[in-house]
């Protein structure tokens, strides 16, 4: 029987729970969509639901939920049109029921099934490991460039998932948030999807480190009604006077999302207390309201209040790459309160929160709206056509980044406006114009003046790039530049560079090896190598051809070899073979602890050999993460650690879950920045609280002062994060301490 014949589309009929269900979905499209063929989402609905019968997800439900949700988002948060729904519907038909792509071409025609066979593809893009990882990702973007609605589906399918994290293992929640934070929510940036990208970013936040995540949301909704209330009383004034104009506005006090406020809190090292810019008022314009009157608004605005003019940003007149358009402006209350407006039409707000999808919809008729389109399937192509780089992880790093800089414009001598990332160069503005320019550059003039090359640009500037004749390319370049294409041609060059030396020294060997009369073959050379620890003979024979290794030396090991017909080290065959069993006994018996059940801490579990990372010394009752080291014990890392996200990146496979013993005997090391005034006896007043008040032995104290203020930071033994937070509650009654924060 084939699948047509099995599954009776036309005349089955659902039972009560999923006809509810079907029609909570047709609710939601018809709100969000003009054109909507009711039946044919009926149809694969039906078949979404019969498809997966029988096949649970983590959390135990069926998994037909899981899929109706995805349309649901499609269709409310991305509302694009009924065929993307649709595709949702079915997105994992293909991949993990019977039903074949014809199948799918056969019932819903050509766009499905191509918009299914894109989202299947890429179904696995994140799981490989990073040797795999760009490749992956270079056909995830050759999808998207096919038909955007592809990743637009991917989109909605992970936001789910992240959803629903919660049933996972552990160790499974932190790779699958790690990956999401680190690629998923820069490339929803990217489209501007920016309601997507804010959720994924706190999903993963609160997956990763649930402790720091419940603490800011708690804070914000202790903050709620006071917030509220002073937005009414902000508004008032420039609210009746709007009216008094005959504005037809909307009014939207919304608060920063809590992993923003996080990175802000670590990035300005400042508790939550002393973050003020947490939230952004925003005003709408309706139709038929134009960007004219957005300036009009703008003007109303600074009547009543003082702005501050470096913080004031036109993206109506030059919209980021992705098309965002807005007026952003911070003005400062009669209290001296600073405040974010953006102000923007429906339309741009359409475009705000949904982005490409946004222009998706209005390409049909519109040219705005498809040249928008156009530019960024230019942009991915451009990505794509450039060299790749030998590491793959650059490649996806260097990405990544690209997809997250904040943009700053700046003009050729013509007049012509090039977008590049904050802190570009004039060396990343040579390879926008063309990567022959980029190679040949010599010097820049920006604005009228000569400027180094590695100078950083700023919003505004003209560029100018004076080139040579030959290639002027120089490897120090490759930490000064911050775009993928300047990046991956200055690391290629490096590359040629380096294959020449070794070119050089294998060309020194080999006529060392002739005069010998030694032959030897290019396993036994591999021998060699790994004697004097080179993973390679290319890497031996670039510090041959540096000068750093003399080819007199392998010669003689060489010859030695040739007539023992072993090496004489301790790595030999033989103990390297032992030291790789006793290596991979120990990451086995680490692993055997992480699958399915916790590492618990503090020696209780004596197989698995464990340390506390000195780059963020971790205490008990910190949210932590173990890796497996590469000779097998684990190494215990803060969640939010900036190398265990790397690693997270890098080396998925290598986590365990690890939760702390509930009795721990010991000490640990913990730091805090405390600032306040700088008087007389202040140092001696907090030594006084640590030492007697809670008899905290302290390791060190390192204090600055600068116009009557000083910064310390102090470094002390603590029991765990109960005493830590001790600490810093009876530190804050001191005198004159204004601020202390975890260093």
């Amino acid at each position: 029987m084939s699948t047509i014949e099995k599954y009776d589309l036309e005349g089955y009929q659902l039972e009560k729970a999923q006809a509810e269900d079907l029609k909570q979905l047709l609710k939601i499209c018809r709100q969000n969509m003009d054109e909507l063929d009711e039946e044919l989402v009926t149809k694969a609905f039906k078949l979404c639901y019969l498809s997966h019968l029988g096949i649970t997800r983590a959390s135990g439900e069926p998994y037909y939920y899981h899929p109706i949700e995805v349309a649901k988002i499609v269709a409310q948060e991305i509302n694009i049109d009924d065929v993307s729904v649709i595709a949702a519907l079915l997105h994992d038909t293909v991949e993990d029921t019977d039903v074949e792509l014809e199948d799918i071409e056969y019932w819903f025609g050509k766009e499905v099934k191509v918009i299914i066979d894109g989202v299947t593809k890429i179904a696995g893009v994140f799981k490989s490991r990073d040797s795999k990882q760009a490749e992956a990702f270079m056909k995830l973007l050759l999808n998207m460039a096919e038909d955007i609605r592809v990743i637009l589906v991917k989109f909605a399918d992970r936001l789910h998932n992240m959803r629903t994290i919660q049933h996972l293992r552990r160790e499974k929640q932190i790779q699958i948030a790690s990956e999401t934070m680190e690629l998923y929510a820069p490339l929803a940036h990217r489209f501007g999807l920016f309601n997507i990208k804010n959720e994924l970013e706190d999903l993963s936040f609160k997956a990763i480190d649930p402790t720091s995540f419940k603490f800011i949301a708690r804070k914000l909704r202790e903050k709620k009604e006071a917030r509220e209330t002073f937005i009414d009383e902000f508004m008032m004034p420039v609210g009746r006077q709007l009216r008094q104009q005959h504005f037809n506005f909307e009014i939207k006090g919304r608060p920063k999302h809590i992993y923003s406020i996080y990175r802000k809190m670590q990035r300005q090292q400042k508790p939550f207390e002393e973050i003020y810019d947490l939230f952004a008022i925003r005003i709408i314009l309706e139709e038929p309201h134009t960007k004219e009157d957005c300036w009009r608004v703008y003007s109303i605005f600074t009547d009543w209040y003082t702005p501050i003019p470096e913080r004031f940003r036109d993206f109506i007149s030059v919209p980021k790459t992705n098309g965002y358009q807005s007026l952003h402006t911070t003005v400062i209350t009669n209290r001296g309160k600073k405040v974010e407006i953006q102000i923007r039409t429906r339309r741009m707000d359409d475009i705000a929160e949904k982005g490409l999808a946004a222009h998706w919809k209005y390409k049909e008729g519109e040219k705005s709206g498809s040249e928008s389109l156009d530019r960024f399937v230019n942009w991915v192509r451009d990505v794509l056509d450039n060299p790749r780089p030998d590491s793959t992880t650059d490649f996806v790093k260097d990405f990544q980044l690209n997809l997250y800089q904040d943009e700053i414009y700046v003009f050729t001598p013509n007049g012509e406006l090039k977008t590049l990332p904050k802190h570009a160069t004039p060396i990343d503005f040579a390879f926008e114009i063309h990567s022959e320019i980029g190679e040949r550059a010599m010097a820049a003039n920006v604005n009228g003046k000569m400027a180094p090359l590695r100078q950083k640009l700023r919003n505004g500037d003209q560029v100018e790039i004076i080139t040579g004749k030959q290639i002027n390319l120089n490897p120090d370049w490759i930490d000064d530049v911050v775009t993928h294409k300047a990046k991956s041609r200055i690391r290629q060059f490096i590359k040629q560079k380096q294959r020449k030396v070794a070119d050089d020294g294998r060309d020194l060997w080999l006529k060392r090896a002739e005069r010998g009369k030694l032959e030897i073959t290019d396993q036994e050379l591999t021998k060699i190598a790994k004697r004097f620890k080179y993973e390679t003979t290319q890497s031996m024979f670039y510090d041959v051809g540096l000068g750093s290794l003399d080819p007199n030396v392998i010669f003689r090991e060489a010859k030695k070899f040739k007539s023992t017909g072993r090496i004489e080290d301790d790595s030999t065959e033989t103990s390297s073979k032992s030291e790789e069993e006793i290596q991979e006994n120990y990451i086995n018996a680490a692993r055997s602890v992480g699958d399915g059940k916790a590492v618990i801490l503090n020696g209780e579990i004596t197989d698995v050999r464990y340390t506390y990372a000195n780059c963020c010394n971790p205490i008990p009752g910190d949210n932590v993460i173990g890796f497996i080291s590469r000779d097998g014990d684990i190494k215990i890392h803060r969640a939010m650690c900036n190398n265990a996200q790397h690693l997270i990146k890098t080396e998925s496979d290598r986590i365990v879950d690890v939760q702390w013993a509930r009795n721990i005997d010991g000490k640990f090391l913990g730091a805090l920045r405390v600032i306040g005034e700088d008087r007389v006896g202040m140092i001696n007043d907090i030594t006084d609280v640590l030492s007697k008040s809670l008899t905290t032995n302290m390791k060190s104290i390192n204090v600055t002062s600068n116009e009557g203020m000083f910064e310390g930071i102090i470094t002390l033994y603590v029991d765990g994060i109960k005493h830590l937070n001790r600490i810093i509650k009876r530190l804050e009654r001191v005198q004159g301490v204004k601020s202390i924060i975890r260093y």
